[in-house]
């Protein structure tokens, strides 16, 4: 059995490996991120939902029920490709639990590689992994409030988002919001509720 919110854990999971081979790193991203606002602190990797099949939902407990032994995800760094045989270093061979401690599973990793870099251009196709969330909290709102793609203030967020992102991490290289157009391809569908633990 593992808790549906499980991508806490992995996050948790990905900084305690770091942690392992530099701890300054490590914690850099777990406090800070990169940013130049305070408000504003990116961390610089991001993983895929676990690949585990069709599982069985306890939607009243918050629990998928997994029968799958060979489970599969995606880790994303944004670090040189000189770097790239350091990361899959610290990742393979790991052992580790993930979950809370009611409901977990002992995960072993028995393969790491690395995918192929996409092929940039000045126009491209995405297709998301993971959901894009984008949220806007006024002075009035108590909580962030979480935009859909056909909502006004989507797009521009969006691309404020990435803007702020690429400034902030590329060496004094910059961009303007006027040269990011996005456009939905596909319909969309809210993915998912909101859970946190504790």
């Amino acid at each position: 059995m593992l808790p549906m919110d499980y991508q806490y854990y992995i996050s948790a999971w990905i900084y305690n490996v770091l942690k392992q081979a530099d701890r300054d790193f490590a914690r850099f991203l777990h406090e800070k991120g990169y940013g130049q606002d305070a408000s504003k602190l990116y961390k610089l990797f991001c993983f895929s939902p676990l690949d585990f099949g069709k599982p069985k939902l306890w939607k009243e407990k918050k629990l998928f029920e997994i029968d799958a032994h060979d489970i599969k995800f995606q880790i994303s760094f944004d670090v040189p490709e000189a770097a790239s045989n350091f990361i899959k270093g610290l990742f393979m061979r790991q052992e580790f639990y993930l979950g809370d401690k009611f409901n977990g599973i002992d995960f072993a990793v028995t393969q790491v590689e690395a995918l192929p870099e996409p092929h940039f251009s000045e126009i491209m196709e995405y297709h998301l992994v993971t959901p894009w969330v984008v949220s806007y909290q006024s002075e009035q709102d108590k909580y962030p409030q979480y935009l859909s793609p056909d909502d006004e203030k989507f797009h521009s967020l969006a691309i404020k988002h990435l803007v702020e992102k690429y400034n902030n991490t590329r060496n004094g290289v910059k961009i303007s919001d006027d040269q990011i157009k996005l456009r939905l391809t596909t319909s969309f569908k809210r993915a998912g509720f909101v859970i946190k633990p504790g």
